[in-house]
């Protein structure tokens, strides 16, 4: 029998992909927003397709703010961008 692949939809397209294709965005319990490359750590995720244009969308949306239910400043988006950029160049 095949194994079911957990989807999940990016909060820039909203687009339902597999959860292994997405980078899951992280709300820790101390209220910080990280990138979670492992998929493992604690916290309420959000995922984003590995596209940077999903982040720009999700940005425009407010798509992490409905998420997290918070408002996000913006230097948490610039941090996940540069989190991005790192994770593509590896």
């Amino acid at each position: 029998m095949a194994k079911k692949i957990p989807m999940r939809q990016c909060i820039g397209c909203g687009e339902m992909r597999g959860k292994k294709e997405m980078m899951r965005v992280l709300k820790t319990p101390e209220n910080e927003i990280v990138l979670d490359v492992t998929g493992k750590k604690n916290g309420r995720g959000a995922y984003l397709c590995k596209e940077k244009e999903c982040l720009v969308k999700a940005r425009k949306s407010k798509g992490l703010e409905r998420s997290f239910k918070m408002s996000i400043p913006s230097e948490v988006y610039e941090n996940l961008e540069k989190e991005f950029d790192a994770f593509h160049e590896r």
